[in-house]
């Protein structure tokens, strides 16, 4: 009986690979190896595409309302609220905000190693939404709230010990779920598409550029509607609208299930990579032949079963060839394939990019804390009766961003393709050294801005009261939210589609997660600028550029010292840049052989694979949807 189950079981899998085989003949299955949840070849008209991402851009449109929900209006809530003082709260900020964007690294191991990124993103959610809810109860419940402030004393009693270390833990229970959805969920939205399809291909060349989209129109709503709230309303209710947001949004996530393409695990990212490096310096007296077929390689076929795809060799970091050369060791600490050694490679290219955005990385913190603490010293009023909540004042940052962004995807995208033939209009880089520049000049103009708002200061004599609202408009501040917002719009989109594009295909959560990383690392970095220059400007009995009393604070010079650290940063993002090298076209499964579906097997033909990614002929077919 039972070598018949075996046998039947046998004839199954003969059945299904020669059903595979079919429809991969027709072009009904997708080629790049996606399956379903359970490992089957997805059929490509009932799955993927933008059907699929509808679900995912949905759900990102909720959680960044979730998510900014609580971090634009964050400071304002630890000064108030919590009693911090201006350097501490924007410290506290920007080191949650790091955290936040450092986890994803966690993430996206445990997705491109253990769960995949559907279960990692799906498990890590119920966290995100335990922190939200904990989150929300440490703002309401009476016990866990700190004292108000006594209006009729300069003083507030301080926040226990209790309220704080609730209301911190709850922030970072929220920050662990976040590092297991950020990496997998803009991820598996890029899965979506198949890139040897050129009419998916060319979409996916678009889905970046919405998937901020939604980002931005999140935290658009966030900024406006939910900061209100919580001014006029009460953080509890401010708390508990996100939430519940965030809820829905897991829920919109689910229900597409049945759309999803899923790429396979491909095992250990960071084992595969130290394989290489380690086998090299072991060898590092063995010469490199010059002949590329006389590097180690497996047969193409024993990819198939993993749902990865050979590389061919490049001249690149050639010391790391060594590993690939063949000494008559077998072991995988000596001796890897061509292509472990080619993903290896690919990922050490990015290092150099991925340092050179951890400073552009610090206008968000910034934008978070010190622009908004900047408001609330300046007039807020709209007519007589309405005042704009200063966390609001984000609003014109994400309005910004938003509007920067539609405008490049249909206008720039379309002008720039007529003079280089590239379908992203200019290559990924380009568009991340034009926002770093607007990021230096945000910087330079907040500077400027800051000079006039303290000469208004000493003009009304208000140095000296911390609480003083200076009787000149807030909106002086619109131009440093505006060009913020454009240089976001530049940067981020640029930096999550360059990580994802430019990774090896078995290691694209890896990608992702360097991208959330140069954002924790930003953040970071915010808080050792502000810490490091308030101690340093305060030596000597010199006044602090940043003090609790912004009317008495300095903080151009602080700007303008960003604004060089900025410049400085550009001279070094061009030379690395300079010397970049693009990732070869995903077509890594055409090998010299011709191509290996990585569900049937079966062979296509070759294609060029000196082809870049930056250099695709764009199709006149494809028009970019604005939504899922």
């Amino acid at each position: 009986m039972a070598g018949y189950e075996r046998q039947e079981s046998r004839n199954m899998a003969g059945y299904e690979r020669q059903e595979s085989r079919n429809m991969e003949s027709q072009g009904l299955i997708a080629m790049d190896g996606s399956v379903d949840l359970k490992g089957r070849p997805v059929l490509r008209a009932k799955t993927g595409r933008w059907k699929a991402c509808s679900f995912v851009v949905a759900y990102e449109v909720f959680e960044r309302m979730a998510y900014y929900g609580i971090a634009s209006n964050l400071v304002i809530y630890l000064t108030t609220k919590l009693h911090e003082g201006t350097v501490s709260s924007s410290s506290n900020v920007a080191n949650w905000s790091g955290t936040i964007w450092i986890t994803p690294v966690i993430g996206a191991y445990i997705a491109d190693t253990h769960w995949g990124r559907y279960w990692t993103f799906t498990v890590f959610s119920f966290v995100y939404i335990l922190g939200m809810i904990l989150l929300t109860l440490a703002v309401s419940l009476r016990s866990l709230r700190p004292p108000e402030c006594n209006s009729a004393s300069t003083t507030c009693a301080k926040a226990s010990s209790l309220d704080v270390g609730i209301f911190y833990f709850a922030l970072y229970v929220l920050a662990v779920g976040t590092g297991g959805t950020k990496p997998n969920i803009s991820t598996i939205g890029a899965d979506q598409f198949d890139e040897f399809d050129p009419k998916e291909k060319l979409q996916k060349a678009s889905f970046f550029n919405w998937w901020i989209f939604s980002v931005f129109l999140g935290m658009l709503f966030a900024d406006s509607f939910l900061i209100y709230i919580q001014d006029r309303v009460g953080f509890s209710v401010g708390y508990a609208i996100p939430t519940v947001g965030l809820i829905i949004s897991v829920i919109l996530f689910l229900i597409g299930t049945p759309f999803y393409r899923h790429k396979p695990q491909n095992g250990n990212p960071f084992n595969r990579m130290a394989q290489v490096i380690v086998a090299a310096v072991r060898k590092w007296k063995v010469k490199v032949p010059s002949d590329p077929d006389q590097f180690y390689e497996v047969d193409p076929k024993e990819y198939v079963g993993k749902g990865r795809f050979p590389i061919s060799h490049t001249q690149t970091l050639r010391f790391l060839d060594k590993a690939a050369t063949k000494d008559g060791s077998s072991s995988r600490w000596k001796l890897c394939s061509v292509t472990q050694v080619e993903e290896t490679k690919l990922m050490i290219r990015l290092l150099p990019i991925w340092v050179s955005l951890f400073i552009p990385s610090t206008m968000i913190p910034h934008v978070s804390t010190l622009f908004i603490k900047q408001g609330t010293t300046l007039d807020r009023h709209m007519g007589h009766h309405f005042e704009i909540p200063a966390g609001s004042l984000t609003t014109f940052f994400a309005l910004s961003m938003l509007l920067t962004v539609m405008f490049y995807d249909r206008v720039l995208v379309k002008f720039f393709r007529r003079f280089t033939g590239n379908p992203r209009g200019i290559t990924i880089l380009q568009r991340i050294g034009i926002g770093l520049f607007i990021h230096m000049i945000t910087m330079a103009v907040a500077s400027i801005t800051d000079v006039k708002r303290i000469s208004f200061v000493k003009a009304h004599g208000l140095e000296d009261k911390a609480k003083a609202i200076s009787p000149l408009t807030v909106f002086i501040l619109l131009p440093q939210f505006v060009l913020g917002g454009m240089a976001e719009a530049f940067i981020e989109v640029g930096k999550i589609e360059f990580f994802y594009d430019q990774a090896p295909e078995s290691m694209q959560s890896i990608g992702t997660a360097l991208y959330a990383s140069t954002l924790g690392f930003g953040g970071f970095l915010t808080t050792f600028f502000l810490k490091g220059t308030t101690r340093v400007s305060g030596r000597k009995g010199h006044t602090s550029w940043i003090l609790n009393n912004l009317n008495a604070s300095r903080m151009y010079y602080y700007y303008a010292f960003m604004a060089v650290v900025s410049l400085i940063n550009i001279i070094f993002f061009l030379i690395v840049s300079r010397f970049y090298v693009y990732k070869r076209e995903t077509n890594e499964a055409f090998s010299k052989h011709g191509h290996v579906h990585p569900i049937t097997g079966t062979m296509g033909r070759p294609m060029d694979l000196n082809s870049r990614t930056d250099d695709i002929e764009p199709s006149r077919e494809i028009e970019m949807p604005l939504a899922g």
